[in-house]
């Protein structure tokens, strides 16, 4: 049986009991079952996993002793930046999920002319902690002990101006192949849009801005789809699934 693997946003020190937060706490206790001294491993993405076993638990309390660390997460050859169109409900999900399965290293959601997702104030507020969660789900599930950043969800132009070294536009009508590029120096920056694809004159401002715009075969492909099959020829090309 796999041993359950959590997140914790506290300084985990080995030797040290630690009281779970109360979500934590409801997830070992009602989800996952746990016993006292059932094993498990925690997380606050410093780069370690912790070993640990539960020390104690009770209705509305539950402790931990971390008896152990790991080696610390290996550095990734290649930083991936993905910057991603807001989609609709679960399609963001699962790009978001999928892309932190795949290794990608920051995260940027974006509203652009073609998005059919508006969100302020509290709205945006309450996604960004959805897809907080999202995020640190998929870290645990697939044992990665860093957590990619999420960048609050921002507008296509800020975003760009902000851009200083270019990247890569997947656009079903780019001049160029994947396989067809020279390894990037400095990490790298995908930029994929929504439902719809991007705008126009949104395609000519990255180009101004130093995105090449790129083709993956013959199909095109659905926004959630799409940054996941790029993620994964990049990562063959030039990160950590090439010699694995």
């Amino acid at each position: 049986m796999r041993t359950p693997r959590i997140h914790v946003e506290a300084d985990l020190v080995v030797g040290a009991i630690l009281e779970l937060p109360s979500a934590q706490m409801r997830h070992v206790a009602q989800v996952l079952r746990l016993a006292v001294g059932d094993r498990l491993i925690v997380f606050n993405g410093d780069g370690y996993d912790y070993q640990a076993s539960l020390a104690e638990t009770e209705r509305h309390r539950s402790t931990i002793a971390i008896d152990g660390r790991s080696e610390p997460e290996p550095a990734p050859p290649l930083e991936i930046r993905l910057a991603i169109g807001v989609s609709r409900g679960e399609r963001m999900d699962f790009a978001l999920q999928k892309a932190v399965e795949l290794g990608v290293n920051r995260l940027t959601p974006i509203f652009t002319k073609r998005s059919q997702v508006k969100l302020d104030g509290a709205r945006l507020d309450k996604r960004m902690e959805h897809w907080r969660g999202v995020v640190i789900a998929a870290c645990e599930q697939s044992g990665r002990r860093r957590v990619p950043a999420l960048d609050r969800a921002t507008r296509f132009e800020d975003w760009l101006d902000a851009q200083r070294n270019g990247g890569l536009l997947l656009d079903p009508g780019g001049t160029a192949a994947l396989a067809d590029l020279a390894p990037p120096e400095h990490g790298l920056t995908l930029l994929i849009g929504p439902e719809g694809g991007f705008d126009p004159s949104e395609r000519k401002a990255a180009g101004a801005r130093g995105f090449l715009g790129v083709r993956l075969g013959p199909r095109i492909l659905r926004t959630e789809t799409a940054p996941l099959a790029a993620i994964a020829v990049i990562q063959a090309l030039w990160g950590d699934f090439k010699g694995t």
